[in-house]
């Protein structure tokens, strides 16, 4: 009789439709839904985009520790869930650029590091995986709050000079962080070539 234990079996999958993907994709039919308020006359319809981005981003932030502390992760969420993420702030930056609330140069200027380093990490996948860093973190709640700040009908407040300068400053800030992080990046993933040959399949 052998005495070979069998072997064991392994770890089941996270289903794909779980609470995790679905807050997801739920991120990413409000894109859509935030546009069509940002189009709309009138400060109660701002104010409604305001709310959706904001519920928008509470999700994103929601579905990410739902995913880690249920291990609901899956690889359409892994996919899913930075594309939802891009598609809401690049929107809600190509929509104030397009009403005239924004500088076109740095709506471009975060896209293009946004999707360059989105390009970067699928490239350099073969040598091994990039995770976010904590700058990426922080340039990710600097744009948040910024956008935020700017989607809100500020002639509605007080001191409305005041939080235009705010919004200023914070993407001003959120600039800077997302540029910088983009250049460690690209650094890191040339790092990350050269000390490593393609990963073996």
């Amino acid at each position: 009789m052998s005495t070979q234990e069998p072997a064991a079996s392994p770890a089941p999958q996270a289903p794909l439709w779980n609470l995790a993907n679905v807050l997801t994709m739920s991120r990413l039919v409000m894109v859509p839904l935030f546009v069509w308020f940002m189009f709309l006359d009138g400060s109660w319809w701002r104010f409604a985009a305001f709310a959706v981005f904001v519920l928008a981003a509470i999700t994103d932030r929601i579905d990410g520790e739902i995913a880690r502390r249920r291990n609901l992760v899956t690889d359409f969420g892994k996919i899913a869930d930075p594309i939802a993420d891009k598609a809401l702030t690049g929107a809600a930056l190509v929509v104030l650029s397009l009403q005239g609330d924004l500088w076109w140069w740095v709506t471009i200027a975060i896209l293009a590091r946004e999707w360059g380093i989105t390009a970067l990490r699928f490239a350099v996948l073969r040598y091994g995986v990039m995770p976010a860093s904590q700058g990426g973190k922080l340039k990710t709640v600097l744009q948040i709050v910024a956008i935020s700040i700017y989607l809100f009908p500020l002639h509605l407040l007080p001191f409305t000079v005041v939080f235009t300068w705010a919004a200023h400053l914070v993407m001003a800030a959120a600039l800077a962080v997302t540029l910088w992080t983009g250049i460690v990046y690209v650094f890191d993933a040339v790092r990350l070539a050269r000390s490593r040959g393609p990963a073996e399949s």
